[in-house]
């Protein structure tokens, strides 16, 4: 993060769940379309930094044989791990990406609402490390609020224009609203959900 940790900790001292994740019904219908828009049914491995309070984690965990969680904040990880409960598959850690990276490669990263915390040197190692964690065929996918906040580097659209001009990235969802875009893309084949069953050739 190039945020200070000191942002939020502030931000989780003054609100268990700052942003409201788990009481908005904006924040629930963009985790249903987030779950909606992955092509596989299932993932072998798959990381989330900047988990928060883990709303979206215990839904993933769901979807995922391992899944890595992160987040800077203290008290994020202690909700994140409460909210996947005793999960033997889930690790929530406390990490500061991009400089911190866990080890092994991914079929699944998502990046939800994380890029905009970043100033462009470490949003273009967050892109860096993300691609190049993937497993081949792996997916990538990104969500992000687009207006803009006066506290943050960036905005959500200039976090997804930097990953999609990474060439090993292939698109596979679009998925653009005046709040918020959300876009996942694959590294290599195709994510065709038809063509993989067979119904198209």
């Amino acid at each position: 993060m190039s945020l200070p940790t000191e942002y939020f900790q502030r931000m989780y001292a003054d609100s268990a769940d700052p942003w409201g994740f788990r009481t908005r019904w904006y924040e629930r219908r963009k985790r249903d379309l987030t779950l909606a828009s992955l092509t596989r049914p299932r993932y072998a491995r798959a990381f989330e930094p900047g988990c928060s309070v883990g709303a979206l984690t215990a839904l993933l965990a769901g979807r995922c044989d391992a899944l890595v969680a992160s987040d800077v904040s203290e008290s994020a990880v202690a909700a994140a791990a409460a909210a996947v409960g005793d999960a033997e598959h889930v690790e929530v850690r406390r990490m500061r990406v991009p400089h911190e990276w866990p080890d092994g490669s991914f079929d699944l990263v998502v990046l939800s609402e994380v890029g905009y915390y970043l100033d462009p040197g470490d949003l273009d190692d967050l892109a860096h490390r993300a691609v190049a964690s993937l497993d081949e065929g792996g997916a990538l996918l990104a969500c992000h609020w687009r207006h803009p906040v006066a506290d943050y580097p960036t905005t959500g659209d200039v976090v997804h224009d930097v990953l999609r001009a990474r060439p090993a990235l292939v698109p596979a969802v679009a998925h653009v609203e005046e709040d918020f875009r959300l876009d996942m893309w694959t590294n290599g084949p195709t994510a065709s959900v038809a063509r993989r069953e067979g119904l198209v050739g």
